[in-house]
């Protein structure tokens, strides 16, 4: 289907057969749902051992009494166990709750009104305007917390290698009330892609050249995440900083959520020992210790990096196919035709597609009404607001194999009809 190359009786043809299909598929009184990339209830039944794992025995390599209050920081045997996936040394991590958002949203909130200790005073002080680079398309819930904080955010655009470091460069270097910028490195929410080295490395030298107390927020969601051994890797940040001597310009964040229970996991950040020391302080007003009784559960289940990685090949045997079914269908229905644009990422939650400009939210509003939930168009973009209205993020990992097939070919119709009504209007 080549609209470009079509003659209006072509068109009109075509709107009448997709516009059949589309009535089937809204007759079949479908409900299925690709919205939020949560672990389906398979993943989650991996870790069942961990509600077993202890029994009763809590004893640990400080013998401390687990079930008492302390230890902020966390258990050293799980800060041995994560410090690897961020790439930060054990003197350089804090195991936190279940919720890496609740870490971030903390770090943002101390930077902007509480500041880092001896490292400087708070974003906000003495009133001017703080400022945040958003990559686009990104993570929702990263641009829900700058717009909670009242931090106003600059959208920069994302390629093949990550942002894109010429725009992001030269907004820093002329604005100095750019405080930081939001990362998802390895296989990013949502277009998949892994940061090429030059660009970690470049990021890693903007604390040489933004403002004061710049931040890098590097969200490391899917480190671990691939869906095969072959993956790309990520180069790792904090090695960068080093060698740049920035190493107090990033924060970096991780969690269990999407390993193990996602309500029920850790939570960890890494960052030098000056930004740790202000953290915990602040950390400290609001709690008197972690769930560390949770820590050594999860210690116990993945044992050790090679556990780690066990562990996650089992999460990719299940995701796989149905990242599969989701690039079948975009391969074989919408193909060459220019229709669509997607990325075929290699680990991660997520699947990014581009619709023709001016059509994401009317795809979306279209597979709704035939029983096909998706991300509401806009929400990968700061304020909800995508200005080409091009942009769905697809998340197949909840619904059956079944399900999957039955969505994208709903969804398949609903991109063509819409795109042949664009046409034809």
């Amino acid at each position: 289907m080549q609209l470009d190359q079509a003659s209006t009786e072509q068109l009109r043809e075509w709107e009448s057969a997709l516009s059949a299909q589309y009535e089937e598929f809204k007759a079949a009184g479908l409900n299925l749902d690709l919205t939020r990339g949560k672990p389906s209830s398979e993943q989650l039944s991996l870790s069942d051992a961990i509600l077993d794992v202890l029994g009763h025995d809590l004893s640990n390599e400080t013998n401390t009494d687990l079930r008492n209050y302390g230890g902020l920081d966390g258990i050293a045997e799980c800060k041995r166990l994560f410090a690897p996936v961020l790439g930060v040394s054990t003197d350089e991590i804090l195991i936190g709750g279940n919720s890496s958002l609740t870490l971030m949203y903390f770090a943002a909130m101390f930077a902007n009104h509480m500041g880092f200790g001896d490292l400087g005073k708070a974003w906000s002080d003495g009133g001017q305007t703080v400022k945040f680079l958003c990559p686009v398309p990104g993570y929702d819930r990263h641009f829900a917390v700058c717009e909670h904080l009242g931090i106003e955010m600059i959208p920069v655009s994302m390629n093949d290698n990550g942002p894109d470091m010429d725009e992001v460069e030269a907004l820093v270097k002329a604005d100095a009330s750019i405080k930081g910028i939001w990362c998802v490195p390895r296989f990013s929410n949502p277009t998949g892609i892994v940061y090429s080295d030059d660009v970690v490395k470049r990021i890693a030298e903007l604390g040489k050249v933004a403002g004061d107390n710049f931040r890098v927020f590097w969200d490391n969601a899917y480190a671990v995440h691939s869906l095969s051994d072959s993956a790309p890797e990520l180069a790792n940040l904090m090695d960068a900083c080093r060698k740049a001597g920035t190493e107090n310009s990033v924060y970096l964040f991780g969690s269990t959520s999407k390993i193990t229970y996602a309500g029920a996991g850790v939570a960890f950040v890494g960052m030098s020992a000056a930004n740790l020391k202000a953290f915990k302080h602040h950390l400290g007003m609001t709690q008197i210790g972690p769930d560390k009784i949770n820590q050594l559960r999860h210690v116990r289940l993945l044992q050790d990096s090679n556990g780690l990685a066990a562990h996650m090949r089992e999460h990719a045997a299940v995701l796989k196919p149905r990242f599969d079914i989701v690039l079948k269908h975009l391969n074989e229905g919408i193909g060459d035709s220019g229709l669509l644009s997607w990325t075929a990422p290699e680990g991660g939650y997520f699947i990014a597609v581009d619709t023709l400009p001016g059509l994401a939210k009317q795809v979306v509003a279209m597979a709704a009404d035939a029983g096909v939930k998706l991300t509401p168009a806009g929400a990968t973009f700061p304020y909800g607001k995508d200005p080409q209205d091009r942009n769905i993020r697809l998340a197949p990992s909840v619904p059956t194999l079944e399900e999957i097939d039955r969505a994208m070919q709903v969804f398949v119709t609903c991109v063509k009809l819409a795109s042949v009504r664009q046409r034809l209007g």
